[in-house]
């Protein structure tokens, strides 16, 4: 590989702010801030919005959707009402 051609690849630990949970993984992101990991080294910290450990999907506390769509949901109340002035009986 050509040198200083590709970002750094090295250990980032990532923070949730939802949650308070933190993990390090390898990654190519960057930031001003930094941790001390359990390890004793210091590492970049990335605050992120939402992870894995509160996400809904992951979590298993998502939300259901309704089993008929907006289409279904439009013909079943006003169904009837748009065959009989189309002419349909």
């Amino acid at each position: 590989m050509k040198k200083h051609l590709h970002p750094d690849y090295d250990y980032v630990v990532f923070r949730d702010t939802s949650c308070g949970e933190t993990f390090r993984i390898r990654s190519t992101c960057t930031s001003s801030e930094t941790i001390v990991w359990e390890d004793g080294k210091t590492y970049p910290l990335v605050n992120l919005d939402i992870s894995s450990a509160s996400h809904p999907f992951y979590t298993g506390k998502q939300r259901k959707a309704s089993g008929e769509g907006r289409a279904a949901r439009f013909e079943k109340r006003f169904g009837a009402f748009s065959r009989r002035s189309s002419g349909e009986q």
